[in-house]
């Protein structure tokens, strides 16, 4: 008997609470919006667990079309929590990490739509320069940029 084996990664996915604001920031990152969609009804709520539902995504790309985050914003039923403000050292699912080409600059761009470091640019080694930075919505991802050898 052949084991199934693992396709790929085909997305993470993000609850938004303003799905205009979210697809603005990862846009300014690099990733394009490969649509948007409303997703209701029961069927959805038994993929979930959550009964009747209606919420709307926006699947968004990376340049490289390997990755995907699909961003949620649910209308019903309401947000139950909000781990936004966790510290980088809760449980579960913490942050997307980005490589970038130049992050002084990225984080210059992120800035001026209202982002926030988490701690500062840093370096490790002569590998990588790395942060972690808070969107103004909250979310949490980190940049790393690959030094040249």
């Amino acid at each position: 008997m052949t084991k199934n084996k693992l396709l790929r990664m085909d997305n993470i996915s993000i609850v938004v609470e303003s799905l205009d604001d979210a697809v603005s920031f990862f846009t300014e990152i690099g990733l394009k919006l490969e649509g948007r969609a409303k997703i209701e009804g029961e069927w959805a709520g038994r993929v979930t667990g959550l009964g009747n539902q209606n919420v709307e995504i926006a699947m968004m790309v990376t340049p490289d079309g390997h990755s995907r985050i699909e961003l949620s914003k649910f209308f019903t039923p309401p947000v139950v929590s909000d781990h936004r403000n966790a510290p980088v050292n809760s449980l579960g699912y913490l942050r997307v990490m980005f490589a970038v080409e130049d992050i002084d600059e990225m984080v210059t761009r992120l800035t001026k739509l209202g982002a926030k470091l988490e701690g500062e640019v840093v370096q490790y080694e002569n590998s990588y320069r790395l942060c972690y930075i808070r969107s103004a919505d909250g979310l949490l991802i980190g940049l790393a940029e690959e030094l040249k050898k």
